[in-house]
């Protein structure tokens, strides 16, 4: 087997094991779309348009409240902010490429993805085998996910609520946020932007998860710097 299909082939086994997890969260997204009255084709265009389950779930239950339409947008853009960091990692590796190979992989781009090809071991690699394990990844982890909206559109509202999948969503991102608090900075941020979640839940629009958000990267922003004042102070 050729390099390139070994690393494609490799990307392919590596994401996996995730899709226990992907599975019941585009169930959920699927048929809660089906349940608030939606047709399958416009759950569909939401999925492929957003490719973000949880900016996706939160959309929904903003329609349910009837929210204006700049509400439903600004929290789907605060969810997805992430990506502009992730993308900021991608960036060296898919800048060189042409738009038809790179726009396709970048919009492919989801946690899953990131977390696979920005580990420790993945950066040891070519570029080469580095971009065809991040193709592995990316067109696994997106048939997966659309596949399984597919099947949570057909199953509809029909889900037995003692089936009680919700619990999995947050399940999934407890494990995801895990696994990226590495250092202090990222605990600190963790602990800030959690509580202002908490604080602020009953806030109408979901505006509690935005100040959560903002919270939390302002944490980032300028935690380093009073640590390095900190630091000079003593030194």
């Amino acid at each position: 087997m050729t390099d390139y299909r070994k690393q494609f082939w490799l990307g392919v086994r590596d994401l996996l094991p995730l899709v226990s997890g992907v599975l019941p969260f585009g169930l959920i997204t699927g048929a809660t779309g089906v349940s608030l009255g939606m047709t399958p084709e416009m759950v569909m265009g939401m999925t492929v348009l957003f490719f973000a389950g949880s900016a996706q779930l939160a959309a929904y239950s903003l329609i349910q409240d009837n929210a204006p339409f700049v509400i439903i947008l600004l929290t789907a853009v605060v969810i997805n902010l992430r990506f502009v960091i992730y993308s900021a990692t991608f960036a060296p590796l898919l800048g060189p490429l042409k738009k038809r190979y790179r726009f396709p992989l970048a919009y492919m781009l989801s946690d899953q993805v990131y977390g696979l090809c920005s580990m420790p071991d993945q950066q040891q690699k070519t570029d080469s085998e580095r971009l065809w394990y991040l193709t592995g990844v990316s067109i696994s982890m997106a048939l997966s996910w659309i596949l399984s909206v597919i099947l949570g559109v057909a199953i509809g509202a029909s889900i037995p609520a003692h089936w009680s999948l919700e619990f999995t969503i947050p399940l999934a991102f407890l494990a995801m946020l895990v696994t990226t608090i590495s250092n202090r900075l990222l605990f600190f941020v963790a602990i800030i932007s959690g509580s202002c979640a908490i604080a602020f839940q009953l806030l109408p629009y979901n505006a509690g998860f935005i100040l959560a958000v903002t919270a939390g990267v302002s944490c980032g922003l300028f935690i380093p710097e009073l640590f390095k004042k900190r630091s000079n102070k003593h030194g």
